[in-house]
């Protein structure tokens, strides 16, 4: 039954969340997984100074977080180039997805995305009485130009452009995504999201320019700095477009030990650069492992490879279901033609013998079941 002291628009949304967590998964089974490869994290873990400046902020968890995020803050600000005015720190892109909605989205108005693409953005747009609309994706990327089009067909608010994408791993060159950038309709503000960026290719990600309040860059210590569960990500565009956060967000809302522990994360280069290159081995294991099964992989530009399982949702999903009842967590796209496919991250050397030792019973699984 509905609580009838909701809002109109809170009654009318669906009992839905973006993700089910594999605890939730592991809950329903009654035992852990074997191999954690689904929910895009770095199983490589955090650089150990961050380990240690943790546990050393821990003993002083009784105090509240800086509000302002001062040191991190102006630590990304001089790893960018940019004035600190130009950078707004909160716990993980998906709070900012949040943020940046509330602040530009009034009920009724649109925001345009791939069909496909990252649903959390999705979430928060319906949640905050907005109106998605959705272009395809084009050969398994995101397509900027169909984008920009119909951001100004429909007058949208917010444009979503994933670099390098989430689902699919794909990605496009930075003199794409520049003039996509540039191409922005009047009254539109693009979110880039780059989260993967870190694990990009040369030439992939634009320069950071804090003068163009037509974008605003969602970077995060999720992915490549190993630091998912600690929830930091940033934002970086015109000081304009910045200043909207303070009028919206918790000001408590950051850990202060996840504040001590990105600082550190940053100024390990050398770590960020072992998991890059520990990342890149891992998708060339799973594309091995995909190939020796069969199966062709997309060309990944971050710490998980797509698998095209050669055939319709119906047996990407069965052979998905498979994985899992063999104690392998892995996800799929949710949206044609992206879940002809399953998504399996950049795990450790066991995680990918579990998941070579399960691919080819799933997917002989997966033939029987659709038989």
């Amino acid at each position: 039954m509905t609580d009838p002291r909701l809002t109109p628009l809170a009654a009318g949304l669906p009992e839905t969340v973006p993700f089910v967590g594999p605890e939730a998964q592991e809950r329903a089974m009654g035992r852990p997984f074997l191999a954690r490869l689904g929910a895009n994290e770095s199983v490589f873990g955090p650089s150990p100074a961050a380990v240690r400046a943790m546990q050393e902020a821990a003993g002083e968890i009784w105090k509240y977080a800086d509000p302002e995020a001062h040191d991190l803050r102006r630590a990304l600000a001089a790893h960018h180039g940019v004035p600190p005015d130009c950078v707004a720190i909160d716990a993980g892109i998906d709070t900012l997805l949040g943020l940046v909605v509330r602040l530009f989205v009034a009920p009724g108005e649109t925001v345009v995305t791939s069909d496909g693409a990252y649903p959390t953005l999705n979430y928060h747009v319906e949640g905050f009485g907005g109106r998605i609309e959705t272009v395809p994706y084009r050969d398994d990327r995101e397509d900027p130009a169909a984008l920009l089009a119909r951001a100004s067909e429909t007058g949208a608010k917010l444009l979503y452009l994933c670099n390098p994408d989430n689902p699919m791993g794909t990605w496009h060159d930075a003199a794409t995504v520049a003039a996509a950038i540039a191409a922005v309709p009047e009254g539109c503000l693009m979110i880039l999201d780059e989260a993967y960026g870190d694990f990009s290719p040369p030439g992939t990600l634009p320069p950071l320019d804090p003068a163009d309040a037509r974008v605003i860059r969602l970077r995060t210590f999720s992915k490549a700095y190993g630091m998912a569960g600690a929830r930091v990500g940033y934002a970086v565009s015109h000081p304009d477009v910045i200043a909207g956060f303070d009028r919206v967000r918790n000001h408590f809302g950051m850990n202060r030990a996840a504040q001590a522990g990105a600082l550190a994360a940053l100024g390990d280069t050398a770590w960020l650069a072992e998991v890059i290159e520990r990342t890149a081995a891992a998708r060339d294991r799973i594309t091995a492992i995909a190939a020796a099964n069969g199966l062709s992989c997309i060309p990944s530009a971050t710490n998980f490879v797509t698998v095209d399982c050669g055939s319709d949702a119906a047996f990407a999903t069965a052979v998905r279901d498979a994985l899992v009842a063999r104690g392998v967590f892995v996800r799929m796209p949710f949206a044609a033609p992206g879940n002809r496919c399953i998504r399996v991250g950049a795990g450790s050397p066991e995680d990918l013998d579990r998941f070579a030792e399960a691919l080819s019973p799933a997917l002989a699984s997966a033939d029987e079941t659709l038989s």
